[in-house]
């Protein structure tokens, strides 16, 4: 008998088509064919720019954490500690701060600097003269030359302790400002150590052979003997360092103090009796020599060596 033909039915056809990439066939169960996986949700624009904010972010924070990393990593290379630099980080706001404030109060005085040089908000209201005796206090007011109301920053004390010394009886002068309104003058007269006597008159001549005054000298100022006085001639300069050097007591007994050079110094006594002083070394020993030598009778007192002085 004849054999019916081997035909390929729909089943057939469709369970071939079952079968996978890698040649096996899947079995036939009946059920219904698989249906294929679901596509990918689509992203969008929204959840896109989040995303990006987000990758931002990380970048941001990996670098931070690098350079973080390398600044630890060169601290410890170069021995400092960890939280130096946080320290560091404070002293730099202090420093700003400190600069800020002094800057603040630089601009503060430098403000009231001003006010007080160019108003008379403190000005020269008044002139206090101090030290005077025989000097009449116009006189050094005169030659301060400072006009009432002029503001005390204004006024120059160096030059007006200048003019004021340009007083032949002034030593010397010292000039401050007293706030608000007072200008303190300071005078150290001249004091006469020795007087000479000139055509004009006596001259008084102070203990640095200043000649400052033609007038009758106090009593107890002792004449002096040389050839050109003055704060230049050495036999004048020896003979007033004599004198200073003196005890009180002992100065107050000179009438004469004679100085042909520097190394022939007498002096003479209001009694008449003389001083053999020699030269101006160990002067302190001689006055001193001197002092107790006069307590012994005698003409001539000789202490030009006041390890061997005599009396005669």
């Amino acid at each position: 008998m004849t054999e019916p033909a081997d035909t390929n039915t729909g089943d057939d056809a469709a369970t071939d088509a079952a079968t996978d990439a890698d040649g096996a066939t899947a079995p036939d169960t009946g059920a219904a064919p698989t249906l294929p996986a679901a596509a990918p949700d689509y992203e969008g624009p929204r959840r896109r720019a989040r995303r990006e904010r987000e990758e931002r972010r990380a970048a941001q924070a990996r670098a931070m954490a690098i350079e973080k990393a390398r600044r630890e990593a060169k601290r410890r290379a170069m021995g400092q500690p960890a939280g130096e630099a946080k320290k560091l980080g404070r002293g730099t706001v202090r420093g700003l701060k400190a600069l800020m404030w002094s800057a603040l109060i630089s601009v503060i005085v430098v403000g009231l600097g001003l006010l007080l040089y160019f108003t008379p908000l403190m000005s020269v209201r008044n002139i206090a003269v101090i030290g005077l005796d025989l000097i009449p206090q116009e006189e050094v007011v005169g030659a301060a030359a400072v006009a009432p109301g002029t503001p005390l920053l204004q006024v120059s004390t160096d030059a007006v302790a200048e003019r004021v010394a340009t007083i032949r009886r002034v030593a010397s002068a010292r000039v401050q400002r007293q706030y608000p309104s007072t200008l303190r003058i300071t005078v150290e007269e001249r004091v006469p150590v020795v007087v000479k006597d000139y055509p004009d008159g006596p001259h008084l001549f102070d203990r640095d052979g200043v000649d400052f005054a033609t007038e009758v000298p106090p009593p107890g100022v002792p004449y002096l003997d040389t050839e050109m006085p003055g704060p230049n001639d050495p036999p004048t300069k020896a003979a007033l360092q004599v004198m200073t050097s003196l005890p009180p007591e002992v100065a107050a007994q000179i009438a004469r103090v004679s100085a042909p050079s520097v190394a022939a110094i007498t002096l003479q006594l209001v009694d008449g009796r003389e001083v053999v002083w020699g030269t101006t070394d160990r002067t302190e020993e001689k006055a001193v020599t001197l002092a107790a030598l006069l307590t012994q009778p005698g003409h001539i007192y000789d202490v030009s060596s006041p390890d061997l002085p005599t009396v005669k």
